[in-house]
């Protein structure tokens, strides 16, 4: 006798493969996105750390400004306490 034969769909097991691809597809993308991430974190950190550079190298060069300014103001004000002094003495 003859069996007959058993018809098995292969449709949800199409429908499987396809979600296996889709999510394959995702996780590619995902590890591309996440090295490119990784990658701008390690450029960025660079920058930040050279943009720090410039600003204490700045802060430095602000304060070594205001530094002569004050010595400035402090040479005008004897000097022009000795040309005082210059002008009280009446030669």
């Amino acid at each position: 006798m003859v069996k007959p034969a058993s018809s098995v769909s292969l449709e949800p097991i199409d429908r499987l493969a396809d979600k296996v691809q889709s999510l394959i597809g995702l996780l590619e993308r995902t590890r591309a996105e996440l090295t490119r991430t990784a990658e701008d974190n390690v450029r960025l950190s660079g920058e930040v750390d050279a943009l720090r550079t410039q600003l204490a190298t700045a802060e430095g060069q602000g304060a070594q400004a205001q530094s002569l300014r004050t010595e400035r103001d402090q040479i005008r004000a004897r000097v022009t306490d000795m040309l005082e002094q210059l002008e009280g003495l009446s030669l």
